[in-house]
């Protein structure tokens, strides 16, 4: 049986940041200005008054410190609210593309591969910038990749459905070496004037290059032990944004055409989902919970995290068993796993066991055990 291995990983960090400082500042400036707007409306009680937001509140309700972006003047300009980012014509490389095409350099570069190695490219993320032609197949064009490409997208948990994809075309002999791709901008459906939301998202892209065991040195890579999809229909985490959707004339966003949530009940339905999808994929490969070295969870709520490793461990998990980038990155949606553990599996040796795991809108989450060759 052609098993499939993990032999290299990839990064792109947008350069540009932004602290919870600097985006309260520009959040509470627009609420200042919305509440003057309306005044009279807010004094006859017609309106309600839009509250300021914190940097004390972000943190503790997130573990959210500071996170990348392709844009920030757009989303901190209080007049603005969002990324400015131009468009670009169609004989340039795409944004998107583009950040793929460096997080897939160090990922080829990492396993010592070309991309004459590869046979299949899958960009796999939560929101495309073009419904067609497939930025995957840009990205296969781009790097001269021979063989296929396509885009999917299943949210959050896109990365780990995307790397289920790539271990099939290994297993069943179509490709000897797949790049799973998550090019993330989640600042451009984020709706900034949302209190409760304004802060969650960062943009980054990751790369894995998934190949055959047989063409991967002994004692390297991460060997795929098995990977489990759960998906269940919500409407707690959504956005209507699609191409039925009419332009609106005013140049600001209806709130349901960028990210929408029911945070609260995301936390409680989800989480337990999680944990339970964990140990029953662990029990299905003869594995206890306390094997695992590390988990690479998806980097969407601090909280979250710690509740699904305690459910999972039955105990409180350290940072060393549950690695955290959220401070640094925010949530990067499919890609915040990925970035976790291309971080933090520098010290695994032979034999060492992990999970990757994601999980988000649909719902849908991402189970992947991996073994230290």
């Amino acid at each position: 049986m052609i098993k499939a291995v993990i032999s290299g990983t990839g990064l792109y960090t947008p350069p540009a940041t932004i602290d919870n400082d600097e985006l309260v500042e520009a959040f509470n400036a627009w609420v200042k200005l919305y509440n003057e707007e309306h005044a009279q409306e807010i004094a006859r009680g017609e309106m309600e008054p839009k509250q300021p937001s914190s940097s004390a509140f972000i943190e503790k309700a997130s573990g959210i410190k500071r996170r990348h972006v392709i844009d920030r003047e757009g989303i901190l300009d209080p007049q603005r609210m969002r990324p400015n980012i131009p468009d670009r014509s169609d004989e340039e490389p795409s944004i998107q593309c583009e950040m793929a095409l460096a997080a897939c350099q160090e990922a080829l570069e990492q396993a010592g591969r070309t991309p004459a190695d590869v046979d299949a490219v899958i960009v796999a993320c939560s929101n495309f910038q073009r419904p067609y032609p497939a930025i995957a197949i840009e990205v296969q064009e781009e790097l001269g990749v021979e063989g296929f490409a396509y885009d999917m997208n299943v949210a959050c948990s896109s990365a780990t459905f995307g790397l289920q994809a790539a271990v099939n075309s290994i297993e069943n002999g179509s490709a000897r070496a797949v790049l799973v791709v998550s090019p993330e901008i989640c600042s451009g459906h984020l709706n900034f004037r949302d209190r409760d939301s304004h802060f969650i998202f960062g943009d980054a892209c990751t790369a894995i290059l998934v190949e055959r065991e047989s063409d991967v040195d002994a004692g390297k890579g991460f060997e795929i032990l098995g990977t489990r999809l759960v998906t269940r229909f919500s409407h707690n985490i959504r956005n209507n944004f699609g191409f039925l959707n009419r332009a609106d004339p005013s140049g600001v966003s209806k709130p349901d055409k960028l990210f929408v949530q029911q945070g609260r009940k995301v936390f409680k339905e989800v989480s337990p989902l999680v944990a339970e999808t964990i140990q029953s994929h662990l029990a299905s490969l003869d594995l206890a919970p306390e094997q695992l070295r590390r988990m690479w969870l998806h980097q969407a709520n601090l909280n979250m995290n710690e509740l699904i490793a305690r459910r999972v461990l039955g105990r409180d998990a350290t940072r060393e068993e549950a690695p955290v980038i959220l401070d640094e990155y925010a949530n990067t949606s499919s890609a915040g796993s990925i970035i976790a553990f291309h971080k933090h599996r520098d010290d695994f040796k032979a034999g060492d066991l992990g999970i990757i795991c994601s999980f988000g809108a649909g719902y849908s989450i991402g189970s992947v055990v991996v073994r230290h060759r």
